[in-house]
């Protein structure tokens, strides 16, 4: 009897630590695979010199007389808006992480405010790594930038999650 009961003990245990494999593989993996996205693009993979070397002649097949300044606006821009939408996701993603893929029971502000401070921890050592790449320049302006871009992703967050509150509660 007692060998039964120690069967299905370890068979209790091998499960639980299959289930809290599958809960990481599913809400942590993802953060770390785009931390990784992040931190790549903050090589001179993606520095302005290279990130030139597509916008450019983009830009230049739509329009064949369009001046180095506005190619070099137009850049500008889509690297900003790039800081914002690599952030957005990077804040869902830990947000997604925190409600789902731990036991913690935890209030939509405490998420928000838990995943807002990881986004501008790694946005600050994100900019921080940059200042070693020589092609690249660390900047405290672009932290604020990925900061404002995860309050961008928060918010979504939050806007879906206080929608499916009010469904739960007129649900019949």
């Amino acid at each position: 009897m007692t060998l039964i009961v120690d069967c299905t003990l370890i068979k209790a245990k091998q499960a639980a630590d299959l289930c809290r494999m599958r809960t990481f593989l599913k809400y942590w993996l993802p953060v770390l695979a785009w931390l990784g996205l992040i931190f790549i693009a903050s090589t001179d993979l993606m520095s302005a010199e290279h990130t030139s070397r597509i916008i450019g002649p983009i830009l230049r097949w739509f329009n064949p007389d369009v001046s180095a300044a506005t190619i070099a606006r137009v850049q500008f821009f889509v690297r900003k808006a790039g800081h914002v939408t690599e952030y957005a996701i990077l804040a869902m993603l830990v947000w997604r992480g925190l409600r789902r893929g731990t036991g913690w029971p935890a209030k939509m502000s405490i998420l928000f405010v838990g995943a807002w401070i990881v986004c501008a921890i790694f946005a600050a050592s994100d900019e921080f790594h940059q200042s070693f790449v020589p092609s690249r320049t660390a900047s405290p302006r672009d932290v604020m930038i990925d900061v404002i871009g995860a309050l961008v992703g928060l918010t979504i967050c939050v806007a879906v999650a206080r929608r499916k509150v009010l469904k739960e509660k007129h649900a019949p």
